[in-house]
Parts: C-alpha cells; sequence; structure tokens
C-alpha cells in the first residue's frame, strides 16, 4: 500500500493529526509504530461510541503497526476528569479488575488479540514513587491546567478541583514515556491529555508521540454523544434484535455518520442506495462484529415481521408477578421496560404504551387475572404473568 492510501485510511473521519508531517516521518521510516489507547474501566461495559476509537486501532494494526492497548487500573481511581463537571467518585480495586476484564473481552471483537499488547500502568505507576511523582509533577504548572477548559469552568463556577485531578494528565502522560508510544489516539475530549504526554516524552527525552482525535459519536437521539446517562446508546452486548431495532430508529444523516466512523465501506457506494436498505445493511454489519452473521440475519427477519408486517415477536420475555391490580407506571417500571416512574407516565400520555394491542392513554390501574401483553414503543414487548 502506497503512504498516500496508508494516510487515507488514517485520516478517514479523523478531526486532527497533531502532526500530519510528524505521522508521515514516522510512516517513512517503514517500522512497526506503537500506537496507544488508554481506556479507564470505569464502567462494565462497551457502547459504539467507544468502539469509534478501537476501529481506527484497527486500522492501524492491518496496515501493519503494534497496538498498546493500556488498561488505566491506576487512573481509573483518580478519574479522568475531561469533560467533567465535578470530581467522579472513587472506584474500587474489585470493581476496576471486573470492568477491565470485560473491556478485554469485547475489545478483541475488533482487534487482533494476537497483534496487541494489553498492559495495565499500575505495573509502572505503582514503581514510580513517590520521588517520581514529585518529579513528574513539575512538568506542568497550574496555570497550564486552569486553561484547559472544563477545568476552567468549573473553578469559575465555584466547583471543587482536586490535586488529584491535575495529576490525572500527567500519569496518562507517562504512560506514553512508559510504553514509548509513536501514536495515541482519543476522543476530542481527550486532546489536552494527548498534548501533555506529547510535551511529557520530550521531558524525558524521547520522541514525542503522534496525537490523533476522533469525533464523540452522536446517539441514537441525533442531539447529544452517545452515552449511557442521556439513554441514546447501543450498547455492543446488547441483544441482536434491540441493536438493528436502534440502529434503524436513527437519522438518514446520522447513519451516514456511522458509516464513517464504525465500518470501512466505500461512502460513494453507501450514498447511492435507498438509505433504508443501508440501515438495515449497518445494523448487520455490527451485529455480525459483536455477534454473529446469524444472529444479524435472525435480527432482520424479526424487525421485519414486527415493523414491516405488523406481527408479535417470535419470543416474547415473561415477567411475573404477584399483584393482582396494580397501576400502569407502576407496572411499567417493575417490569423494566421503562427505567423510572416519570418515564413511563410520559409514555401512557404520549399513546407509547399498549395492553393486548390496544393503546392505553391513562395511567389507570390494571388487573391481572392471567396474563396480559404490554408493548412500549415499538420494540419492547413483556407478557405481563399473574401469580
Amino acid at each position: 500500500m502506497t503512504l498516500d492510501e496508508q494516510l487515507a485510511k488514517i485520516k478517514r473521519g479523523t478531526v486532527e493529526i497533531i502532526s500530519e508531517e510528524e505521522l508521515i516521518t514516522k510512516l517513512k521510516s517503514g517500522k512497526p509504530l506503537r500506537v496507544k489507547l488508554g481506556v479507564d474501566p470505569t464502567s462494565p461495559d462497551i457502547h459504539l461510541g467507544h468502539t469509534v476509537v478501537i476501529e481506527k486501532l484497527k486500522i492501524f494494526q492491518e496496515l501493519g503497526h503494534r497496538i498498546v492497548f493500556i488498561i488505566g487500573d491506576f487512573t481509573a481511581r483518580i478519574g479522568d476528569p475531561s469533560g467533567r463537571s465535578a470530581t467522579r467518585p472513587t472506584l474500587g480495586e474489585e470493581e476496576i479488575l471486573s470492568n477491565a476484564k470485560t473491556y478485554q473481552d469485547q475489545v478483541f471483537k475488533i482487534l487482533d488479540k494476537e497483534k496487541t499488547e494489553v498492559m495495565f500502568n499500575s505495573h509502572w505507576l505503582y514503581s514510580l514513587g513517590l520521588d517520581g511523582l514529585l518529579e513528574l509533577s513539575k512538568h506542568s504548572t497550574v496555570a497550564q491546567m486552569l486553561a484547559r477548559a472544563d477545568f476552567n469552568q468549573r473553578y469559575k463556577e465555584g466547583n471543587d478541583i482536586t490535586i488529584l485531578e491535575f495529576l490525572y494528565p500527567l500519569l496518562t502522560g507517562y504512560d506514553s514515556v512508559a510504553v514509548k508510544s509513536d501514536i495515541e489516539l482519543g476522543g476530542t475530549d481527550q486532546k489536552f491529555n494527548l498534548l501533555m504526554a506529547r510535551d511529557i516524552q520530550k521531558d524525558y527525552n524521547e520522541p514525542p508521540q503522534v496525537a490523533i482525535t476522533m469525533p464523540l459519536l452522536v446517539g441514537t437521539d441525533g442531539v447529544h454523544k452517545m452515552s449511557k446517562s442521556y439513554k441514546n446508546y447501543i450498547g455492543i452486548s446488547e441483544p441482536p434484535s434491540e441493536i438493528f431495532g436502534k440502529i434503524m430508529s436513527i437519522s438518514d444523516e446520522l447513519m451516514y455518520t456511522y458509516f464513517e466512523l464504525l465500518t470501512q465501506e466505500n461512502l460513494d457506494e453507501i450514498k447511492k442506495n435507498h438509505p433504508k436498505e443501508m440501515k438495515q445493511k449497518l445494523a448487520k454489519i455490527i451485529i455480525t462484529k459483536f455477534h454473529s452473521q446469524e444472529a444479524a440475519e435472525s435480527a432482520e427477519q424479526e424487525f421485519n415481521k414486527v415493523f414491516a408486517n405488523k406481527e408479535l415477536p417470535s419470543v416474547i420475555e415473561e415477567f411475573k408477578i404477584t399483584e393482582k391490580e396494580i397501576k400502569l407506571s407502576e407496572l411499567l417500571v417493575k417490569s423494566k421496560l421503562v427505567s423510572s416512574k416519570k418515564e413511563a407516565e410520559r409514555l401512557i400520555q404520549q399513546g407509547g404504551v399498549k395492553i393486548n394491542e390496544q393503546k392505553v392513554s391513562d395511567d389507570k390501574v390494571i388487573k391481572i387475572e392471567d396474563s396480559i401483553l404490554v408493548q412500549v414503543g415499538k420494540r419492547k414487548f413483556k407478557k405481563i404473568i399473574g401469580g
């Protein structure tokens, strides 16, 4: 592959490369580069938003470079302050290690495990010691830290910023020194941390890494970045039918962004076809990657059965209840069809809830003598069984 072809694959979907000239020089060297991604295992599951950077790592891997996947078991105890309006809660070691195992299981659905180095940053950060930490702390100033947008905003609003949070970018920067990183990838919210690592590498007499930032994937609502807190995420471990339905619900414009950031498909060819057909193609690509081709085919058939033919799903989960009577909103929460009573009341008012295939417009008391079929929105069904 020519240098121009390599650059085209690397640059697809990127926001910024600091610097492209340095990247070209490193690629021209002909040696396998060490491409770093650091992840703090602060939650157990990965969603598609997390995979944007991992997909780019896969490109580097296919081009013959070595991926260095750093699990921040040490830095997770601090918590990345990027984009935060308050200090993160502290996680325990057991939770961190449990999340780390899940991360590895999920990441290797994309990356080649044999061509990836997995490292835990506690290995070198514990041994850094107090003297090493004091030395590292000399490589930045309070003014530099407060110039950072999220810290600056918190400072202006009078919100606490701990000294520990100031240490975070220094410690992740030292990760790049420890693993001799040539290139580091991250979302746009990681730019400060990536640039800090370049400075620290220079101070430790090492060549600075190239920093590549990727966009933050917009969630299914089409507004906010994909996040569990916004409830607009697509988890890679979710049931195939759920993934398929969520992909089909996104806008046409957002679908093209997903194709660009999550696949290697030819975008010009994608745009020549009908958006509905391409959403189905996208859903099948994603499900095949994280589940199987058979699961993707089954999810498509199930989607067409429910949405195109207006039939009930082949399999409907059952939920047993002991109450003979219960308010509809409480039933929706208890059966986990919704996450809160407020959400249940809103959906009922909007006509988004059906009982035995009939719309219900008020939060009335439901009698459960034998069994009833409850539907929320277009995709959620549960058979409620009386005790």
